[in-house]
Order: structure tokens, then C-alpha cells, then sequence
């Protein structure tokens, strides 16, 4: 019974220290709180169409998600932790044409800025890399950083406009190894010639909404309005690259529908109901455990005080961003963590009942309630990888992420954490059988 005191005592000591972490954390001044998504913590919700007239029918899902991939570098620059940008279609009479962009940024209240730089559309252009920043890369071995080159590059004045399309090719003489083809028009096509006649040997940048998407070398001055970058792409990375080069060569302007200021005090309310309900489903199901099980039903408690601590840790270590979704699906694990309790604790009952002591019962109990908690949580665990993978919206990811962090955490809780508890209590020590001895009876 030794081990299983020592390890209990480690188990709960850390479970107290976890405990003031959270705490502490909570306090006004701390810098490490809980990530509260907009339903939460207030903030601006933003609903945007887009114009895609000028996009083939067949290209407007790329386009879109382009789109999609351009604003959320944007929201980027306000410093929101956990912005949300998704895309939907305009509802069933509005068929594939009609495609919306919603936007929420938790926290920011200057929403005129927010509106100012996310409406604007993106450009493409394509600049030619400076003498003083090739300079520098060649003396101090920088390597061009995707995020902070816009003021190394020099204007040329070919941009998107003048791409008619990017699409993705395979080089033949290189395992087929894929490329990138550029075809410009006539406006073009001539402007390309000059740029790549006079900076021969140089770095031209492409820069999607001013971040560098690529920085391909000009090897010689490249006629007819067609090229190729090549480079080492795998085939996601250059359907990733044609993507937005496509859309940037098909600006699709984007237009302010409607917008939505969820107030702090909304915010507020929302936290602070969502915080009872939590309390108010722990302590009553704390009281059931006590009242039904007795001592047993204690040392459940203390393992689901010790479940719910590990959670709060998790959720601010990944981090997890919390919404009202989110802390339903960590209520509803909290109930579920109780189930694999009460499976052990009736196979322990009976066990009692056919005689055994208290070690050789709880040790039983939990080895024949081990196959029925493994099941139980193993299609919860499925289930909620499914809501993760295919969810469509952030709130049902939310949801499941929260749901599959409590099934996987219950399951240590009841089985490792009051399994140590009990053993650790319990006054019955595993009595070993004597051996028999030969001979005669008396």
C-alpha cells in the first residue's frame, strides 16, 4: 500500500498546485488567462459578399478560399488571438454565386479600422528585389522573410491585373517534379520582357496583399508573355501558389453587408452563467456520488476535482479558446467522467458481496469495469474526431475539441487517479495465499 500512498499524495499535492496556477492566472494583472471567443469576451462580428462576377463558376471555391486565406493575414495584423473567418454560400436561392464571408474578432473595439483594412481588395504585384537588399542577404546570410521584405523590393508596375493565369505544370525532365506556369496578356506580356531584360540575375518578388508569396531568380529575359517558377514544390504547396496567384489576378471586391458589436457586458453575463452551470452540475453531482457511495463517492469527488483541474491546465497550455459551446461540451464531460466511476464502483460492490476483502474487490471491480469504460469512451473519442474533422463552423470544432480533451482526461481520472486513491486507503492488505503442504490429513 505503500506505492500507492506515495503516489496519491504526488497526484493531489500537484493537482493543489495546479489549482493556484489557475487561480492566479485569473487575477487582473495576470498575463496567461483563459482565451474567450467572441461570444465571451464581446467584440465585432462582420458579414462581407463577395463580387464574383468576373470568376468562372468552376474557379470560385479556390477564389473564395483565397479570399478566406487573405483576410485572415489581415485580422493578423490587429493581434486578435483567435479570429474566426469562414466562408458561406448565400443559402439556396442564392446558389454557388451568392458566397459570403463572415469575420469575428474577439476584443477589438476600433471595429472602423478593423472595417477599413478588411474591405480593401487584394492586389498582386510583382516587384524586383533591391540592390541594397541584395547586399544585405549576401553579406549578413539573410534569407528572404516572408513577412518583412515589402521595403526591399522596388516597384515595377506589373501586377495582377495584367496575369491572365497561373496553373500547375510538371516538369518532364525532373521526375515530374511540379512547376508553376505564368501566362500574361499583351500589356503583359511586353512588360515582363523589359523587366526580365534589365534585372537578369535578380530576385523578383510576388506579393500578394504585400506579403511575399514567392521570389523566384530571373535566369534570362523571358519573351511571349508565358514562364515558369520552379522550385521545390510539393503539389499542395503549388496549388497553394496558383491559388492565390489566380485570385490575385481576378481581384474580387468584397462589400460590408451588415456588422454586429457584441458589448463586453453581454460578454460578461455569458461567462459568469456559463461558470455556475459548472458549478452548480459539479456540486450536484458531487452530492449524488457522496450520498449513494459514501467514502467511495468522496474519493470519486476528489478524483473529479483533480479532472476538472487537469482540464482548466490543458485548456490554457494548447491554449483553448473557450465559448459558451465549448465550456457545454467540458459540462457534459464532467458528467461522463462520473460514468466510468460508477462502473467501477458497482463491480465493486459486487465483489464485496461474494466475499472478498476490500483490496481484492476494488482490484477486481476495476479490471472487469475496464473493458465497458474502454468501450464507452472509445466512441465518444470517435465521435468527437468526427464533429472535429467535418465540422463545418469553428463553434462545432470548439465543442468537440473541448468534448475529446474531457473524454481522454476522464478516463485517467477514474482510472488512474481514484484507483491510486483507493488502493491508497484502504486498510485491507492483499493477503497472499499459503502455500499447501504435502502429507497426510489428520
Amino acid at each position: 500500500m505503500a506505492k500507492y500512498r506515495f503516489w496519491a499524495i504526488i497526484m493531489i499535492a500537484l493537482a493543489i498546485v495546479a489549482g493556484f496556477f489557475i487561480w492566479n492566472s485569473q487575477k487582473p494583472d495576470a498575463s496567461r488567462k483563459f482565451k474567450l471567443g467572441l461570444d465571451l469576451s464581446g467584440g465585432t462580428h462582420l458579414v462581407y459578399k463577395a463580387d464574383t462576377s468576373e470568376i468562372q463558376s468552376g474557379d470560385i471555391s479556390g477564389a473564395m478560399q483565397s479570399l478566406r486565406d487573405t483576410i485572415e493575414r489581415r485580422v493578423n495584423l490587429f493581434g486578435v488571438s483567435e479570429p474566426i473567418v469562414q466562408i458561406e454560400e448565400g443559402g439556396v436561392l442564392g446558389g454557388q454565386r451568392e458566397q459570403r464571408l463572415i469575420v469575428e474578432l474577439p476584443g477589438i473595439t476600433d471595429v472602423n479600422e478593423a472595417i477599413k483594412r478588411i474591405g480593401e481588395t487584394p492586389t498582386l504585384e510583382f516587384k524586383i528585389l533591391s540592390k541594397e537588399g541584395q547586399d544585405k542577404i549576401k553579406l549578413e546570410g539573410e534569407t528572404l522573410d516572408k513577412a518583412s521584405v515589402s521595403s526591399m523590393f522596388l516597384e515595377t508596375g506589373l501586377t495582377g491585373r495584367m496575369l491572365q493565369k497561373a496553373s500547375i505544370q510538371f516538369d518532364q525532365n525532373f521526375a515530374n517534379k511540379p512547376i508553376i506556369g505564368l501566362k500574361f496578356n499583351e500589356e503583359g506580356a511586353d512588360l515582363f520582357a523589359k523587366i526580365t531584360r534589365e534585372n537578369t540575375g535578380d530576385v523578383l518578388g510576388i506579393f500578394l496583399d504585400g506579403t511575399l508569396v514567392e521570389a523566384p531568380y530571373i535566369r534570362e529575359e523571358i519573351t511571349g508573355g508565358e514562364a515558369v517558377i520552379t522550385g521545390d514544390f510539393t503539389p499542395e504547396m503549388a496549388k497553394q501558389v496558383v491559388r492565390d496567384l489566380n485570385y490575385g489576378a481576378l481581384p474580387m471586391p468584397i462589400s460590408l453587408l451588415s456588422t454586429e458589436t457584441i458589448g463586453a457586458t453581454l460578454g460578461d453575463r455569458a461567462v459568469d452563467a456559463s461558470v455556475k452551470a459548472g458549478l452548480y452540475a459539479f456540486v450536484v453531482v458531487a452530492l449524488f456520488l457522496i450520498a449513494w457511495y459514501k467514502f467511495q463517492g468522496f474519493v470519486a469527488v476528489l478524483a473529479l476535482t483533480i479532472y476538472t483541474i487537469i482540464n482548466l491546465v490543458l485548456f490554457k497550455l494548447i491554449p483553448v479558446t473557450l465559448t459558451a459551446a465549448g465550456i457545454a461540451g467540458f459540462i457534459l464531460s464532467i458528467g461522463m467522467a462520473v460514468d466510468a466511476n460508477i462502473l467501477i464502483f458497482e463491480r465493486t460492490k459486487e465483489e464485496l458481496k461474494r466475499g472478498k476483502n476490500k483490496y481484492e474487490a476494488l482490484k477486481e471491480g476495476f479490471r472487469r469495469a475496464w473493458s465497458s469504460i474502454r468501450d464507452s469512451n472509445l466512441s465518444s473519442i470517435i465521435t468527437a474526431v468526427i464533429l472535429y474533422y467535418f465540422a463545418s463552423t469553428p463553434v462545432i470544432k470548439g465543442f468537440a475539441l473541448v468534448f475529446l480533451i474531457g473524454v481522454l482526461v476522464s478516463m485517467f481520472s477514474a482510472v488512474t487517479a481514484s484507483r491510486t486513491i483507493l488502493f491508497a486507503m484502504s486498510k485491507d492488505n492483499p493477503t497472499p495465499t499459503p502455500p499447501q503442504r504435502g502429507g497426510e490429513e489428520k
